[in-house]
């Protein structure tokens, strides 16, 4: 009986210590890395939005992928765009600032569906009723959620690098374990309180490979952001989630009648266009399909031009005219 009292405040102490460390680490990312933009209330959930450009431009949202935040966007392109568009930017359920909502995903994740329909709301409430929306990666599918299923709510659609079909390789051993009903719990507040920030950071430069690291990213980035509790778990839960909801998305492409480019890397290795962009540039009617020799899965930080370029293509594809562009 000694023993296992022992035992147990030996495993009391261990636990209260992990959790200190864990709410240490994540005081910490968000001392240093603060909310960029504004809180809305989108039915009882608090949504993080950066909001850039004049009132009067055209509206253009961009929703980040897995593991990311605002911050993803606000280094560079943001800036850039803002000269043309109004520019909002989300966090997605549970990461960044935004809040994590109710989800119906196979394993509780908020589902690319009720992600879009949170974000359309959110843009509808900040005047945004019609925006054009650009998704990267995982964002991509939220954007064509929100094309399928709220086809009145956009005006043109521009998928970076998007995750449109499926694919053969299951989920990874880490996702597995942290979207684990039990396992999950356990397992990540032992990563926040004791993973540091920069293998966070080489894991960022895997995901540019073989482009490099913009100047100035991982500073501005916030690595502790994404080891946040909350964030990690959200993000392998809607992650566990993806296949699926992909699989019952792509029989909807064809239904998708407003302006589409789609842009791809071809040195992208996490998420193949051959795989992705390609055959959703030949199943939604009219999309313009643009590869980029060389580039990796972050084209918005290795090829921002391009970006730029068909954003400015789906505005006038779309009947609006980009603020820079318009005539005295």
């Amino acid at each position: 009986m000694k023993l296992l009292l022992l035992l147990a405040a030996a495993v009391f102490a261990v636990t209260v210590i992990v959790l200190l460390k864990a709410r240490a680490h994540e005081a910490q990312a968000e001392a240093a890395f603060p909310p960029e933009g504004e809180f809305i209330d989108v039915d009882g959930i608090r949504v993080h939005a950066v909001v850039r450009g004049a009132s009067d431009a055209p509206p253009l949202v961009l929703i980040h992928g897995s593991s990311g935040n605002t911050r993803d966007w606000t280094l560079d392109i943001v800036p850039r765009l803002a000269e043309h568009y109004r520019v909002i930017v989300f966090d997605r359920p549970g990461l960044g600032y935004t809040q994590r909502a109710p989800g119906s995903g196979v394993s509780g994740g908020e589902t690319i569906t009720e992600q879009a329909t949170l974000l359309q709301k959110a843009a509808t409430m900040l005047g945004a009723d019609r925006p054009i929306v650009l998704g990267h990666s995982y964002g991509g599918a939220v954007a064509l959620a929100w094309a399928v299923h709220h086809p009145d709510g956009l005006s043109a659609l521009v998928a970076v690098s998007a995750a449109s079909h499926r694919w053969d390789t299951g989920l990874s051993t880490y996702y597995k374990i942290l979207s684990h009903p039990l396992l999950g719990p356990l397992v990540i507040p032992l990563l926040t309180a004791f993973v540091p920030d920069t293998k966070v950071e080489r894991e960022v430069a895997a995901v540019f490979k073989p482009d490099a690291v913009p100047d100035g990213y991982l500073a501005h980035f916030g690595a502790g952001l994404t080891l946040r509790r909350t964030s990690m778990r959200a993000n392998a839960l809607q992650r566990a989630g993806l296949l699926d909801e992909i699989t019952a998305l792509m029989p909807r492409y064809g239904d998708i009648a407003i302006p589409v480019e789609v842009l791809h890397g071809t040195a992208d290795t996490l998420v193949w266009s051959a795989i992705h962009s390609e055959p959703l540039s030949r199943a939604i009617p009219g999309a313009s399909l643009t590869l980029l020799p060389g580039t990796g899965h972050m084209p918005h930080h290795a090829a921002p031009q391009a970006i730029i370029d068909a954003i400015h293509r789906a505005a006038r594809r779309s009947g609006l005219e980009p603020k820079a562009m318009r005539t005295p």
